[in-house]
């Protein structure tokens, strides 16, 4: 029988469907879930446009983003974690819940983006441990695989400096003590 990750806290799904639900929090380095406040004002953001959408949550940690937006009518997820531990708990968290629309992946994901896709994705949300920081080979692996009129959130520690990226526009950003939130819009 596998064993339950050990865990050091937990977050709530904000909204949705799965509103109140708790998920894990496993006790891994670098692993530092968004914040309730911050998610709260993204999806309040995205709030009209997440129904049907095909969504990757890079760095899922505890997947509080990629629920968030299946919770709200996100019409698949994917979450691509690469420690085992965490990945464990995702793979808990989706069985408890019965999230069909959801598929957990344990990997680099700047590894994983290199594998060829079908499907391009609507939403992605990037928000790596802050020691790891956006990556240029994530950015542009995952700008080829997103749709043309797709949503790029990145969240950052709050001295951490926005890459440019041509064709996507600044749609709203946020920030707090310690984290920089930002919302983008690809523009064609």
């Amino acid at each position: 029988m596998p064993r339950k990750p050990a865990a050091t806290g937990e977050v709530r799904v904000i909204g949705g469907r799965w509103r109140g639900t708790r998920l894990p929090v496993p006790e891994v380095a670098g692993l530092r879930p968004s914040a309730d406040r911050v998610r709260e004002t993204v999806f309040n953001w995205l709030q009209f446009d997440i129904a049907g959408l095909c969504v990757l949550d890079a760095y899922a940690g505890s997947g509080a983003l990629g629920f968030e937006a299946a919770s709200r009518g996100a019409s698949s997820v994917t979450l691509v974690e690469r420690d085992r531990v965490a990945f464990a708990a995702l793979q808990a968290s989706c069985a408890r819940l019965k999230a069909e629309q959801m598929r957990v992946v344990n990997a680099d994901v700047v590894e994983w983006l290199r594998e060829p896709s079908q499907t391009p994705f609507d939403l992605a949300f990037v928000d790596p441990p802050f020691a790891v920081g956006l990556q240029d080979a994530l950015l542009a692996r995952l700008i080829a695989r997103m749709s043309a009129r797709s949503w790029l959130y990145l969240e950052q520690s709050a001295s951490a400096v926005l890459p440019p990226l041509p064709g996507w526009v600044l749609h709203r950003e946020g920030a707090t003590r310690d984290v920089r939130y930002t919302l983008l819009k690809r523009q064609l």
